[in-house]
């Protein structure tokens, strides 16, 4: 689906509409607490551990959301590595996560370890941690979206 959005110009006047590009998804129950999540074609699914009550099939949302960091960090990482002429082969992110242990529930910190390549030479290591640690994930949890949860009618 394609909106628009109109913003005011640097002389208060409008500038023509912008195409905004909306991204979906659909999340389905499958039996207890399983739920699968269907994205251009794709399927993933979830569950809840067995001693929080689910089926352990699938990892849990929460550990999809580190994920999700990880695998972007991971991502902008090898296209920089890519981008000079470095291999890939090799590159490793390490995440753990710590749940707040007050309310409301939520990830209250989230550390990610790069293992680089062998081959990336001394003067490559900072470029690609700045490369890296901009990530869309990442950038977003710096901004987070505004994020509104409804009920169908």
């Amino acid at each position: 689906m394609t909106g628009s959005t109109g913003r005011a110009g640097r002389d208060g006047e409008h500038e023509p509409p912008q195409p905004v590009d909306v991204h979906r998804l659909e999340v389905t129950h499958v039996e207890q607490d399983a739920y699968t999540v269907d994205v251009r074609g794709h399927r993933l699914r979830v569950d809840q551990p067995l001693e929080a009550g689910g089926t352990d099939t699938a990892p849990t949302p929460t550990e999809l959301f580190a994920a999700s960091l990880a695998t972007c960090v991971a991502f902008h990482a090898g296209r920089d590595l890519h981008r000079h002429g470095l291999p890939r082969t090799g590159l490793r992110v390490r995440t753990e996560f710590t749940m707040a242990t007050d309310r409301p529930a939520r990830v209250s910190a989230l550390r990610l370890v790069i293992d680089p390549p062998p081959e990336l030479p001394e003067q490559r290591r900072a470029g690609l941690l700045a490369v890296a640690s901009h990530c869309t994930v990442h950038n977003t949890l710096h901004q987070p979206p505004e994020t509104a949860v409804e009920l169908a009618p």
